[in-house]
């Protein structure tokens, strides 16, 4: 089967932006998504409204790009570890990865399923927004995780 992994080398880089990035994605958590730096720039948006203000398409609207700039990071740092080559790569490895894949994608919709049986208003959006990350969230620790553990074995 033809992979699509990116090579090792990225492994790095990605976890130079993931830790930054999901140490600030805590503190804004933590902080209700009000950033303690305030860096509002005009930003072109296909929608967006505000809290008393008709919804608009298509126009540049301010935003404080804190939040922004820590989920792309996070993303990014993310993918490039979740999807970089490890040293040695071979069918066992593929298997782990599918497995630590299936557990996040599992875990990551049962999340989802007792929040939308138990969380309701406000808290249920903080859950949504935290949901957009589960799946990598859950992800690294399983592999690293079923890697530490095959070690152990051999």
């Amino acid at each position: 089967m033809k992979s699509i992994l990116i090579p090792h080398k990225y492994k790095k880089l990605g976890w130079y932006l993931l830790l930054p990035s999901f140490l600030g994605g805590i503190i804004l958590l933590l902080s209700n998504f009000e950033s303690p730096i305030d860096w509002k720039i005009n930003v072109f948006a296909i929608f967006y409204d505000g809290f008393f203000t008709p919804k608009k398409y298509f126009g540049i609207t301010e935003v404080n790009v804190i939040s922004n700039l820590t989920a792309i990071l996070f993303l990014v740092g993310g993918l490039l570890v979740v999807f970089s080559k490890e040293k040695i790569e071979d069918e066992l490895i593929h298997n782990i990865r599918l497995n630590a894949l299936q557990w996040a994608v599992f875990t990551n919709y049962l999340f989802l399923l007792l929040a939308v049986l138990f969380i309701y208003g406000t808290p249920f959006f903080t859950v949504m927004v935290c949901n957009m990350f589960t799946i990598i969230i859950i992800y690294i620790p399983r592999f690293y995780f079923l890697l530490w553990k095959l070690s152990k074995t051999t």
